[in-house]
């Protein structure tokens, strides 16, 4: 894309990706249960789904941040009681992540209170062109998930 009208639609693109990033956050941290955080939701979410334990590094990873900013995190879901930290039995240098039964039920209190926020706004759209843009969606994912 080194023609104008490439990098033209390149910037509008991210700027729009950009853009709809900060308004569902500020939407999200609206109708989140009182004192979770975007990135607290996000992690129990993960640890949910994938069910098992995760150590902070993994996490770190899935997320694309640093492990301090993971720690950070994680640190306060520990002292929320949403997870249970503990060390890992084959290397005690590692530690080991799992969500806590308050962690699985902040995690559906959060679900509740989002549902019917994204609901709106997919029924706005329709649910046929969000489903003609997650193909695209999940394509530039991966390509910005490669290396540099």
């Amino acid at each position: 894309m080194t023609d104008k009208t490439g990098s033209s639609l390149a910037v509008t693109l991210f700027s729009e990706i950009l853009t709809n990033e900060q308004l569902i956050r500020n939407r999200l941290s609206r109708v989140l249960p009182k004192g979770m955080e975007i990135s607290h939701f996000s992690v129990l979410n993960h640890l949910s789904r994938a069910g098992g334990e995760r150590s902070p590094a993994q996490l770190a990873k899935s997320f694309h941040v640093t492990r301090g900013a993971m720690t950070n995190t994680l640190n306060k879901l520990e002292w929320a009681g949403y997870v249970h930290i503990r060390p890992d039995w084959d290397d005690a240098r590692r530690k080991m992540v799992a969500i806590s039964p308050a962690g699985q039920r902040a995690r559906e209190a959060a679900i509740s209170a989002i549902t019917p926020m994204i609901s709106e706004v997919v029924g706005e759209l329709g649910e046929d062109k969000v489903r003609a843009t997650l193909p695209v969606l999940r394509e530039l994912r991966i390509q910005l998930e490669k290396p540099e």
